[in-house]
């Protein structure tokens, strides 16, 4: 289960960066902000992944 967590954390970092890539783009701020959101809370959990994998 461990591995598909990190590949959706990963799939929404990457949907942020592409978020805060179209925001600059078009100048939405909102969106920019949403991806900046989006990808922190992808490294989060993948930084939480990182501590279940430490005691496993």
């Amino acid at each position: 289960m461990s591995g598909i967590d990190k590949m959706k954390n990963k799939a929404e970092e990457l949907s942020g960066k592409g978020k805060e890539s179209v925001g600059e783009t078009t100048g939405d701020r909102d969106l920019q902000a949403e991806g900046k959101a989006d990808q922190a809370s992808g490294n989060l959990k993948q930084a939480g992944e990182k501590v279940k994998d430490v005691f496993k």
